[in-house]
């Protein structure tokens, strides 16, 4: 990670904080960024938030003073806004200037904030930067064409995941399950659980977008590409 990366905190679920804090001690963010009650699990990481952005729904009052007094930049939208929390602080990372975004808290117990968090992945205004989703060890991020490395190591689970249509032209190098120019339907499974074999993986795609989770050491089913 370069010296323009966010790291973006929303108001999900935080798992495997041992993996985590060790992936975020090598992290070293420019920005960091709570979406409203992201702020909690900053805290409960020990991290000093920047910029506190959100409907504040999930905020206690006295707790602004004290994040004002801390240096923290605290910017207030109405509840009936047309974003999420989260959205609104990708938007402000990318406006800081931004180049990669690291998002925690983005999975959670509602199936439609998941759902929304990971397609946020896809929104035109962030074509150029790298967004990842950390979800414990897990990362999830996407890949457009021409396609890109997968920075997973031998035996690491991979997954491939068509979002927005179908992935076409899709040739893969050391994964167990080779794809080659094939297409990714987006109302099949085919590319969910695969093997990382030969490090780094490769894919390559003509048309489309995939959606790739990484699993380190984490072994996959029978099932896959």
């Amino acid at each position: 990670m370069g010296d323009t990366t966010a790291l973006v905190i929303a108001n999900g679920d935080l798992i495997e904080a041992e993996a985590l804090s060790r992936r975020l001690a090598g992290l070293a963010p420019r920005w960091i960024i709570a979406a409203d009650g992201g702020c909690r699990h900053a805290r409960r990481l020990g991290l000093r938030v920047d910029v506190l952005i959100g409907d504040l729904d999930s905020i206690e009052p006295e707790e602004l003073p004290q994040l004002r007094a801390e240096g923290t930049q605290v910017i207030s939208h109405p509840p009936d806004k047309d974003q999420t929390d989260l959205e609104l602080a990708l938007h402000h990372a990318r406006a800081l200037g931004a180049s990669e975004i690291v998002v925690l808290g983005a999975i959670g117990d509602r199936l439609d904030m998941t759902l929304s968090n990971v397609l946020l992945l896809l929104h035109p205004s962030l074509r150029n930067i790298y967004v990842q989703l950390w979800h414990g060890s897990e990362t999830a991020f996407v890949l457009r064409p021409p396609g890109g490395e997968i920075p997973g190591a031998i035996g690491d689970g991979v997954s491939l995941i068509p979002l927005a249509g179908d992935a076409a032209g899709v040739h893969t190098e050391g994964l167990a399950f080779p794809l080659a120019g094939e297409t990714l339907k987006g109302t099949e499974s085919r590319g969910v659980s695969n093997v990382v074999t030969s490090s780094p993986a490769r894919v390559r795609l003509a048309e489309g977008t995939l959606l790739v989770v990484l699993r380190p050491g984490k072994e996959p089913g029978t099932e896959g590409s």
